[in-house]
């Protein structure tokens, strides 16, 4: 029996095999090494693995496609034909990185989103195993055909699947870019219709009718005084609960300024600990408030900041630990007083914004000062996080038809 010549070599002991660049590891599998000329620097360029698992064949075409890559110009450390799953889960990690991806919140929707798009979703196939230059048009319509029945279900609403579809279309797309690809799977291909699932509908508009307003405000304060001055702000404002519960009423950054009547809106929490020192829609707000706003907030801080963690913390509304309140913290108490004064409908936190458009247009605000306030930079978000009440609409149709005349003998 011939002996293996072994030789201490790149800090393991390997010994040729008749396949160039690939040699046999004494503690099990193959180790493969080749230069290569690099085309984008014109410099050798050493490539060299260790597969402990690869037999003699499977390590050879290894280093044959990673020398076929890097010949192409590709960079270093890519796989010839990487899939689905690795480049998604990479350009994840890249965008997290470079802060592309920044809260908690986006950060969830990413991570959940490519577990449907890689493993699949109810027997729809995903596309975790596909080589990316494989991966076709017919193969992102055939999934969203798939999709599309389980949205006919009622197992998924189209808006959901809609953001799949948009993380998809994200990760093809810098696939073709950065792995010079010909195609795009996702060039051409439609969102899921979406007329026929109304966010807001008359019998659930999330906005609270004005003369019902008081009646909130009253019942809220005595079962839940804790909330009140939150909620107060939030009708007063507009301002999401997202960038409320972070603000700050003392220290250095504070961001309640009391002598000046200001109330800075710059950071944004979504969840956990963390805090974004910017907000959702990256605008940094500065809000003049009236006295009677800067009353309820100082009320707030002298009766309902109750433990030593509270009163020493910087926060304005702040946990009873002292932190930041959980991003569900109103919802149980929304219902509950829902449900005791009788509100013949659902009315969420989220309600808070849209209520504030339509008390704004009530009272006649212009709408540029409207949207300095609630930070909405555009005049179709507001409309769209507006609802008119029947007796806007019969004021205006009166005043119409003052300017008709005529008509009385028809009456």
């Amino acid at each position: 029996m011939t002996k293996t010549p072994w030789t201490r070599r790149w800090n393991c002991w390997v010994a040729p095999t008749c396949l160039p660049g690939v040699y046999q590891r004494r503690d099990g599998g193959h180790l493969v090494r080749a230069r290569v000329v690099d085309p984008t620097t014109g410099a050798k360029k050493e490539i060299r693995r260790v597969l402990p698992e690869a037999d003699e064949a499977t390590a050879y075409q290894w280093l044959f496609d990673e020398k076929a890559h890097l010949k192409a110009g590709a960079p270093s450390g890519t796989t010839a034909r990487p899939r689905f799953a690795a480049f998604a889960a990479s350009l994840f990690r890249r965008k997290v990185t470079t802060r592309e991806i920044k809260s908690a919140r986006s950060r969830e929707r990413w991570a959940n989103t490519l577990q449907h798009l890689i493993a699949g979703t109810k027997g729809v196939p995903g596309f975790g195993e596909m080589f990316l230059d494989q991966i076709r048009v017919a193969h992102v319509l055939a999934g969203k055909t798939g999709i599309a029945s389980l949205i006919t279900q009622g197992r998924y609403a189209p808006t959901t699947a809609n953001g799949w579809l948009a993380i998809l279309r994200v990760v093809l797309t810098a696939a073709r870019r950065e792995l010079d690809l010909g195609v795009d799977a996702t060039d051409g291909v439609t969102y899921f219709d979406t007329s026929e699932h109304a966010t807001y509908t008359d019998e659930e508009p999330n906005a609270l009718p004005p003369g019902r307003v008081g009646e909130f405000l009253e019942t809220m304060r005595e079962l839940f005084p804790q909330y009140f001055a939150m909620t107060y702000l939030g009708l007063a404002t507009g301002l999401r609960p997202s960038s409320m519960r972070p603000l700050r009423r003392t220290g250095d950054s504070s961001d309640v300024k009391w002598d000046q009547q200001v109330l800075l809106v710059r950071r944004s929490h979504t969840l956990g600990d963390e805090v974004m020192d910017t907000t959702k829609t990256k605008l940094r707000q500065r809000i003049h408030v009236p006295d009677r706003l800067m009353q309820v907030l100082q009320w707030h801080v002298d009766t309902q900041l109750a433990t030593p963690e509270q009163r020493h913390g910087e926060l304005l509304f702040p946990a009873t630990d002292g932190g930041l309140l959980n991003e569900h913290c109103l919802r149980q108490p929304f219902v509950k007083v829902c449900s005791l004064i009788g509100l013949p409908m659902r009315f969420t936190p989220r309600g808070l914004r849209r209520t504030f458009n339509d008390l704004a247009r009530a009272a006649r605000v212009e709408a540029l000062v409207t949207r300095s306030i609630s930070g909405h930079q555009t005049e179709r978000m507001r409309e769209h996080y507006s609802t008119v009440q029947p007796v806007e609409q019969r004021q205006s149709i009166g005043a119409v038809l003052r300017l008709l005349g005529g008509g009385r003998e028809a009456g």
